[in-house]
């Protein structure tokens, strides 16, 4: 790569890790379903009426649009709101790795090779120090909803692998059309429209500014640098720089919120981040290997999401893991490393 390139990787990962910081000033003005509605909302208009017409079929965009953004995004943002440090988020959030892989294999048949399955332990091992560290100084509830949140952003990845977006901003732009509507009508329904109200009333250039970054910063930006990385870098080469994205998350929490990363935390983040590593990109898949093997599935290109890890392609292709907060990943076309 470039260093050009080197450096827009990087910044993309310090983006999607800073976005996490700017959710939980964000829902420092907002009810925490409200704000993922409006984020959703900022980010596709007026972005919709400028990327064409969708090029998959509705039921993809409907599937991930419900999974991606109401469930993962409002479990997530419900989870930080009920006490689910920002840094600790960034990094749990990359189990999405492990989810997917085993929802692959459920859905898809994609068996993990050996090397894959120890990283998932591996990762599987992180998660478990990190709920013992915050079990010792949190809410357990929270860090559940956020775990949560993963698996719903593996379902996602699962979805978006089986509808391969030609174009991976086109795809979430029109994906980002789908909660707003139903993230809305949860939000009246239980945080009230007094409440909701009551934040649109308030808002100040703080509250907006946190608005606009998640939605232009980590989604319009985030997902299109990545996207245009990947159509011009192997996704094994531009994958791995999303791994920094809890890097950016953790460091910028403890510096600009204050939360401390204690020892536990620490270790959670090597075993979690190798694992997820290891499980990203430590071998291909038996059946991968048996396309490769008859010539099937060679397509090129990779999938990164936006704050995680993916689903491998067939083939040669390698799924990259994606940012936090962010969006969908597939083994096919880059929808990207959120949040």
């Amino acid at each position: 790569m470039r260093p050009s390139h080197v450096l827009l990787a990087v910044l993309v990962a310090a983006v999607w890790g800073v976005n996490f910081v700017v959710i939980e000033i964000g829902l420092g003005h907002f009810p925490p379903l409200l704000f993922s509605a409006l984020r959703f909302l900022v980010a596709a208009v007026p972005a919709v009426f400028l990327v064409g017409r969708p090029k998959v079929a509705w039921k993809w965009i409907v599937g991930v649009g419900l999974a991606l953004g109401v469930a993962k995004f409002g479990l997530l943002f419900v989870g930080m709101d009920a006490g689910m440090p920002a840094g600790l988020s960034s990094l749990v959030l990359q189990i999405q790795a492990v989810f997917t892989a085993l929802f692959a294999f459920l859905l898809l048949g994609e068996r993990p090779d050996r090397v894959r399955l120890v990283g998932m332990t591996v990762a599987l091992a992180g998660i478990g120090v990190a709920a013992v560290d915050e079990g010792a100084s949190g809410p357990l509830g929270a860090f559940a909803l956020v775990v949560a949140a993963a698996a719903c952003w593996g379902v996602s990845n699962v979805l978006t692998r089986r509808a391969a977006p030609a174009d991976a901003l086109n795809f979430m732009v029109w994906v980002s059309t789908v909660p707003v509507l139903p993230l809305l009508a949860l939000s009246l329904l239980l945080e009230g429209p007094s409440r909701d109200l009551e934040a649109l009333g308030a808002l100040d250039l703080s509250g907006a500014g946190a608005l606009l970054y998640v939605a232009w910063g980590a989604t319009v930006f985030g997902f299109g640098a990545w996207g245009w990385l990947l159509r011009r870098h192997p996704a094994s080469t531009v994958a791995p720089f999303s791994l920094l994205v809890p890097v950016f998350g953790m460091s910028s929490a403890a510096l600009f919120l204050g939360e401390p990363v204690s020892p536990l935390r620490w270790c959670a983040a090597v075993l979690l981040v190798g694992g997820v590593a290891l499980a990203s990109f430590g071998g291909r898949d038996r059946r991968a290997g048996r396309d490769a093997e008859t010539g099937a599935g060679t397509g090129t290109g990779g999938e990164a999401n936006g704050p995680g890890g993916d689903t491998h392609g067939s083939g040669d292709r390698v799924a990259a893991p994606a940012g936090p907060g962010a969006g969908p990943a597939d083994g096919r076309e880059p929808v990207a490393p959120k949040r």
